[in-house]
């Protein structure tokens, strides 16, 4: 299995050339490899916590964001989970999670996690401890279910 470099970084520590490589993993894995037009950008990068996958210590072969517990329900949000294509079927994806459930469980380890997975990634997100707390709905036309992952620390 390769060996990535692990980046946490708020929106705003990110570099120019940073910010463009997630953004264009991003739209090559949502957007033109799933033939999805939608609103990639959608205003919320700016609250999150962003993991790289760096290979090489700098190309980007996996990313997602990280929303940390607010509000009521005081969860935590996994969101935007992407591999680059030659990047697949290197376990980056279990590796991506991983990471970002140490992550939580270090730092906010009193809360749940939810995330939207697109309904064919169900068993993958479940060996993760996610369980389905939704029936299947559309989102930007492909089927997606709400999943929840119980607190490290509960």
């Amino acid at each position: 299995m390769a060996g990535w470099d692990w980046r946490w970084s708020a929106f705003d520590e990110l570099s120019a050339r940073e910010v463009h490589d997630l953004l264009r993993l991003r739209a090559d894995v949502f957007v033109v490899e799933q033939r999805c037009p939608f609103a990639e950008i959608d205003g919320r990068d700016p609250e999150a916590l962003h993991l790289l996958a760096l290979a090489d210590g700098r190309r980007l072969d996996g990313c997602l964001r990280l929303f940390a517990p607010s509000g009521a329900n005081g969860r935590a949000r996994i969101g935007r989970v992407a591999t680059a294509a030659s990047a697949r079927g290197t376990g980056l994806g279990h590796a991506l999670m991983r990471e970002a459930l140490r992550f939580v469980a270090e730092r906010f380890p009193l809360a749940a996690i939810d995330l939207s997975a697109q309904s064919h990634l169900e068993a993958f997100y479940a060996r993760h401890g996610f369980q389905p707390v939704s029936e299947p709905y559309l989102e930007d036309d492909i089927p997606h279910l709400d999943m929840r992952r119980t607190a490290a620390g509960a």
